[in-house]
């Protein structure tokens, strides 16, 4: 090998660890929030406060059920927001809800 084959290695390499730094550094900040406007949100009744929605289109709900205490919820128990895998790395409101609301397991 090389020392230019070296240094192209090395650069590399040290390229690649900041790419996979950053990448980890975005994945815990958990990306953007999720907007009630957005196509899936929309689809599923998504609420960033679960007392606003609405009880006629959702007769299932109630107030108690929030994104929090929803199996699919992804962040900790007292976090504000969290991911959920229905929504493609976008960040839920713990007082949010939706209509795939499912209760946590205790």
């Amino acid at each position: 090998m090389t020392l230019t084959n070296r240094r192209f290695f090395i650069l590399q390499v040290a390229g690649a660890a900041t790419a996979l730094c950053v990448s980890a550094a975005h994945a815990e900040s958990g990306g953007p929030k999720l907007a009630e406007t957005d196509l899936q949100a929309v689809a599923l009744g998504y609420k960033e406060d679960t007392t606003k929605v609405d009880a006629k289109k959702f007769p299932n709900h109630a107030a108690s059920q929030n994104c929090a205490n929803c199996q699919l919820f992804q962040g900790k128990p007292k976090d504000a927001t969290g991911g959920c895998p229905l929504f493609d790395g976008k960040q839920v409101a713990a007082t949010g809800w939706c209509s795939a609301w499912n209760k946590k397991a205790a």
